[in-house]
């Protein structure tokens, strides 16, 4: 069973939706002590760090979390749930993410981009994936969803599974074990979106 964490940061209702297109049921969780119970966690979000790691820190899920990662079950973070996985992000003051994978979340640095471009990164854009269980069966092109302002820097490149270019090229999936995350909506991502999600059932 997959559960959906909720702890208010985000539309649990389209990731659920998605995994229903699929035929898969969800469940949408938030008490931390349930989380064990699980064979497979997902934890999506929208808005800023900082609340977000706010927001998990009252309802005592930052522990759960970190003792399921260390389980060995599988942890797929979505959008802002992506960047939480990390170290720490400079969004709006300096926070402390739950540190499942090496590395921190930056703002996009428009002086270095190589054209004018508007932040926050908003649209339909191309990843470039590495052979990873998790994009079987996209697309040739890999065109999915993007809404965010930040991206994650990875400490570790072999954590590195996807990127896209936005400016310069930034890192839009990781891999850390059975740690897992991708910048994009892949909910909001039609096709390709729900192949991966499909992809996250089976591992």
């Amino acid at each position: 069973m997959i559960a959906i964490v909720d702890y208010n940061m985000g539309n649990l209702a389209s990731v659920q939706n998605a995994f229903a297109k699929l035929g898969k049921d969800t469940v949408v969780e938030s008490d931390p002590q349930m989380f064990k119970n699980y064979d497979k966690l997902i934890l999506p979000g929208v808005g800023a760090f900082g609340d977000a790691m706010e927001h998990l820190r009252e309802r005592n899920m930052v522990e759960a979390l970190k003792e399921f990662a260390q389980s060995g079950k599988y942890m797929f973070g979505i959008c802002l749930g992506m960047q939480l996985l990390f170290e720490s992000s400079e969004e709006f003051g300096r926070h402390v993410g739950l540190g499942l994978i090496k590395g921190d979340v930056k703002a996009f640095d428009s002086s270095k981009f190589d054209e004018p471009l508007k932040v926050p990164h908003m649209g339909w854009n191309k990843m470039f994936t590495k052979n990873h269980p998790l994009f079987k069966n996209l697309d040739e092109e890999h065109y999915l969803y993007f809404v965010h302002t930040y991206h994650v820097n990875c400490a570790n490149k072999e954590d590195i599974i996807g990127t896209t270019a936005y400016g310069y090229e930034f890192t839009s999936a990781v891999a850390c074990g059975n740690i897992l995350g991708i910048q994009p909506h892949p909910e909001k991502s039609h096709k390709n979106g729900l192949a991966i999600l499909e992809n996250f059932i089976g591992l």
